[in-house]
Formats: structure tokens, sequence, C-alpha cells
């Protein structure tokens, strides 16, 4: 115990001279920060004595910059400062900045394009699996737009809603009824005649074919007869399975007329209700232009439905006189397919005027077929430049180009009744994107800030 004063006493004594170090280094750092010294040096330690600049390789001029200036301290926690001699290294940029602009729209495009089209493709798919239901709705859904008009008006005459809707609806299925009956009838009471007369007829082209200066035998043309019936003879087995699937085809087209009957009855009894329920699956950002979208896209379909039937009744009637007046036999039943086909735009009138200058040949000669072609192209004539534009409008029109694609690409998916819906559907379609652009930008101008001061309209009743 003798020792520990005398230890206490040196360690007092050495704590005080490490305070007084500690001052000393504190001041000198704070003398030298004022001073404008080297930055970045541990405070309290005193600044390195200079040393030699190293000659650089030239031999004329120190590493660190100006002659005989010292250079930074390199510590623990301090990257050396390069050299002056070494070459300026640029910062790598981003990759995305380093792609160009045009090319990253593009990518940006595409990948949406390819998303949409994925998304088309597989809406086809599921309308190719389920085609006959689709065709019959939207055959139910035509039919509706050609009689929700009378409905609306026998409602207006105070009617009872499911009284105008079966009044409506028994009366168009009667009428639809009685015209295929009747071309059944007629196709029936003709077939004798007219069976002669294709007869009549290939003799007489046979003879034609003789004394045309084309100098085919009589011999070539028993051998193309001899031909067609080996032919048939051999695809007996294909006929008859061709005979099967037609059965097969009416049994579907029969479930098709049924489904739409009934989607037409429900549709026009409770369209609006139908109406209202689809909006709710919508969603609530959209729900505005849709429900502003449906009924402008329903008057043009009713538009379209209604616009077309009046002009192929015209065509049905006035070529179904030509034939009439040239005696041309079955010229009611050619009447009512010209009546069905120009419900097919472009293809259908060209297909039904085939068939009635083939009838024409084959039964009247050259000349009747000659005639009723020039009947045939002036009626199509007087429907493309005065009876559309006149009865359809503006509000329908589809340009040439868009309606023959429609027809092509319906009759690709979904045979003559994909053809049909085409034109119609793609009339729907361009209403519905015009007015859901125009409601677009009137939202977008209506988020924009008002304007203030001159530029400001005045409020009305103001002065």
């Amino acid at each position: 115990m003798s020792g520990l004063p005398g230890w206490l006493g040196r360690l007092g004594a050495r704590l005080t001279r490490l305070g007084k170090e500690l001052e000393e280094r504190r001041a000198r750092a704070e003398a030298e920060a004022e001073a404008g010294g080297p930055l970045g040096e541990p405070a309290g330690e005193p600044s390195p004595s200079p040393s030699p600049a190293p000659v650089s390789a030239a031999g004329s001029e120190p590493e660190g910059g100006a002659a005989g200036a010292p250079l930074p301290k390199a510590g623990p926690d301090r990257v050396p400062a390069p050299p002056s001699y070494a070459p300026a290294v640029m910062a790598r940029p981003d990759p995305a900045a380093a792609v160009p602009w045009g090319v990253r729209v593009a990518a940006e495009a595409g990948w949406r394009l390819l998303v949409l089209a994925g998304t088309l493709w597989v809406l086809m798919r599921v309308i190719s699996s389920v085609r006959l239901v689709a065709l019959a709705f939207v055959a139910g859904l035509l039919i509706t737009a050609l009689l929700q008009p009378t409905v609306a008006r026998l409602k207006r005459l105070g009617v009872p809603r499911g009284l105008a809707t079966a009044i409506t609806a028994i009366s168009g299925f009667v009428i639809m009824g009685l015209v295929g009956w009747f071309v059944v009838w007629q196709v029936m009471e003709n077939l004798d005649t007219l069976s002669a007369r294709v007869r009549d007829g290939i003799e007489e082209l046979k003879h034609w074919a003789l004394d045309s200066p084309f100098h085919v035998t009589e011999q070539q043309i028993n051998q193309i007869a001899k031909n067609l019936s080996d032919t048939i003879g051999t695809n007996t087995e294909e006929i008859t399975s061709a005979g099967l699937q037609g059965v097969t085809v009416m049994v579907e087209v029969i479930t098709g007329i049924l489904l739409a009957m009934f989607s037409t009855l429900f549709l026009l009894y409770d369209g609006r209700r139908i109406w209202e329920w689809t909006l709710k699956l919508v969603p609530v950002q959209a729900r505005p232009g849709v429900a502003g979208a449906g009924p402008r896209a329903w008057a043009t379909l009713t538009a379209y439905v209604r616009g077309t039937v009046m002009v192929a009744l015209i065509d049905a009637i006035f070529i179904g006189l030509g034939l009439y007046f040239l005696d041309v036999p079955l010229a009611v039943p050619l009447a009512v397919f010209i009546f069905l086909f120009a419900f097919i735009p472009l293809v259908g009138a060209v297909f039904s005027g085939a068939l009635a200058v083939v009838v024409a040949l084959v039964t009247q000669g050259v000349f009747t077929a000659l005639m009723v072609l020039v009947v045939v192209l002036a009626v199509q004539q007087i429907e493309g430049h005065v009876l559309q534009p006149f009865i359809l409008g503006r509000a329908v029109r589809v340009h040439p180009l868009g309606v023959v694609i429609a027809v092509a690409s319906g009759g690709l998916i979904a045979g003559i009744g994909g053809a049909v819906v085409a034109v119609p559907l793609v009339a729907v379609t361009n209403t519905v994107v015009g007015y859901l652009r125009a409601h677009s930008q009137e939202g977008a101008l209506r988020m924009q800030p008002r304007p203030r001061g001159a530029t400001a309209l005045p409020r009305e009743g103001a002065e």
C-alpha cells in the first residue's frame, strides 16, 4: 500500500499532460482551418513535413499538379486522387437511357399489341367453340333491332309490354315462316319443269359448243359427261357422308332457329333490364362512357337492319319483276334468294345475281341470260349509288375496303353467318369507338383548369 500514492500521482500527471496535448492539437487544427490548411487531416495531428515531390516520367514536374504542392495524405477512409496524366473516364449511362427513344416506344407498343392480339385470339377461339350459340344470339339481336320499333309503337298506343312483345314476336315469326314455306312450295312445284328445262338447256349448250369456233367435238363432250358419271360413281361414299353431314347441319340449323327465337323474345320483353345488368359488369370509371355508347350502338344497329331490309326488299322486287317478264322459271324463289343474300354486302349480291343468270342461261338461252345480267347490274348500281346512301345514311356508312375485309374475315371464322353479322358488327364498333373518343376528350377538357383574366368567358347573367 506504500506504493499506491506514488502510482496515483504519476497517473494524474500523465492525464494532465495528455489533456494539455489534446488542447494544443485542437487549437492547432482550428488555426489551420481558419488559415485554409489541408482538408481531411485528422484533428490534432501535425501536418506532415513536405517531402520531396516525386519526379514525373518527363522529369519536369511533380505528380501532384503544381510544383511543390503537397499531395493529400492517404488515410484508411480516403481514396487518393488520380494523377493528372490519367485519362478521363466517363460514367456508364443507365441501360434504359442508352436505348434510342424510338426503339423504346416501339417496344412499349409492341408488347401491348401482343397482349391485345392474344386476347383477341382467345376470344375468337371461345366464340368458335360456341359458334352455334353466338350466331343464334346475334341473329336474335338483329331480329330484335328490326322488331323493337314496333313494340315501342304499340306501347305508346297503350298496349301492355307483354302483349306488345307477344304480338310483335308472333307476327314476325309467322311472316318469316310463311316466306320460307312459300319458297319451298314454289321450288317443289316448279322442280319438274325446271329439270326438263335444264336438260333442254344442256342440249342447247352442247349444240352451241359443237358449232362454236372452239373446235369442240361430240366425242370430247361425251367423254366429259362420262368422266362426270364415273366421278359420281366412285365418290358414292363421300356423297353419302356429305348427305349425313347435311342432316347434322339441318339439326344445328333448327337448334339455332329455336335459340334465336327465344333470344328475340326475351330481348324484346326485357332488353332494358338486360342492358342495365350488363352495365354492372363494367368498371365504375368506364361505366359513364359505356352507358352513353350503348344507346348509340343500338341506334346504329337498328338503322342498319331496317335500312338493309328495305334495300334488300327493293332489290328482290325489281329483279324478281325482271325475271318474271323475261319468263325465267322460279322467278319468285329467286327473288326471295336475292332478298336473303342482300344481307351479305357486296358478296351476296354477286352470288344471287350469278344464280339468276345461270338459271336464265340454262332454261332460256344466252340472250335471256344477258338480259337478266343487265337487269341485275342496273338494280345493283341503283342500290349502291342511290338506295344505300339515302336509306342507310352516314350513321352506318362503312368504307368498301372495310366491308370486304369484314365479310371475308367473318366468312372464314363462322361461315355464312359470320359474313352476315360482320358488317353490322363493324358499323356498331365504329360508332362506339367514335363516341368513346369524343367522351374521353370531353372529360380531359373538363379536367383542365378554367381560364382566368381576359381569356375567361363571362358568366351567364353577368354584365
